[in-house]
């Protein structure tokens, strides 16, 4: 029996996935393995956004970036590009009607590496950059920019952070380790997160010794669209991977692969 497919995006993005999934007839778990949340504080956010006329260039690490940010834009000023490193994020900043978009010219390899190689870096010395970006991240895109000499202003616009192991989430947890399933991972964070919590979960247990929820999940198919992601699963233990490259048109020809 063809067990579940399991999408751990944020719930924000997990939707239409979810929708076209269902469309090839698998079932469909929605189980986010990162929550985002609004910053308390948004008030640099909310200054670099009233000066957005000013940056040559406006850099969105993430489509949960791109929403918190037009949370508080109403109109993109015209002649400034915007920047990003993944299908979610372009079509998440076309929705918003921004046009003037630069991605990674190989659209199998989001990353921050990649977007750096597509950028005109020598038009952009001595230019304002604006990246967005979640509170915490990887540090390559601003370094890259200022070593061409750009003037980068780097800017949190949201939080994430792991689920709290609720008697639900851990039901849910168990209950999908019970059978075979394909987990999209979308995130090394999110896997981290997700690891952190099973062996939560085995703590808990009355008899841990012979319980070991993380190991039950190591034997579980992982399906993850970037190297770094797979290189993480790796290091924790998973041997069962497909790494299909960036964008849900390779994830869900992964998963028809499956079938």
């Amino acid at each position: 029996m063809t067990g579940a497919v399991v999408i751990t995006r944020p719930l924000a993005q997990a939707a239409p996935l979810a929708a076209r999934v269902s469309a090839l007839g698998r079932t469909v778990e929605v189980l986010p393995l990162l929550e985002i949340a609004p910053l308390p504080d948004q008030t640099a956010l909310q200054a670099a956004l009233a000066r957005l006329h000013d940056y040559a260039l406006v850099a969105f690490v993430s489509p949960n970036a791109v929403d918190a940010a037009f949370a508080h834009i109403r109109h993109w000023p015209a002649g400034v590009t915007a920047a990003v490193v993944g299908e979610g994020s372009r079509a998440a900043l076309a929705a918003h009607g921004v046009a003037d978009i630069v991605s990674p010219a190989d659209s199998a390899h989001s990353d921050s590496e990649h977007l750096l190689q597509t950028l005109d870096l020598a038009a952009l010395q001595g230019k304002p950059v604006l990246i967005i970006r979640g509170e915490s991240g990887r540090e390559l895109m601003g370094d890259g920019l200022r070593q061409a000499g750009a003037l980068v202003e780097v800017v949190p616009a949201y939080r994430r952070s792991v689920p709290v192991l609720t008697p639900g989430l851990a039901a849910t947890l168990r209950r999908l380790l019970a059978q075979q399933n394909d987990w999209i991972i979308t995130s090394s964070e999110a896997l981290r997160g997700l690891v952190g919590l099973l062996q939560q979960m085995d703590l808990q247990h009355p008899d841990a010794m012979q319980h070991n929820s993380v190991v039950a999940m190591q034997h579980q198919h992982l399906i993850v669209p970037h190297t770094r992601i797979a290189e993480t699963a790796n290091n924790l233990g998973f041997s069962k991977l497909t790494l299909t490259g960036s964008g849900d048109e390779r994830l869900l020809a992964a998963l028809q692969s499956c079938l």
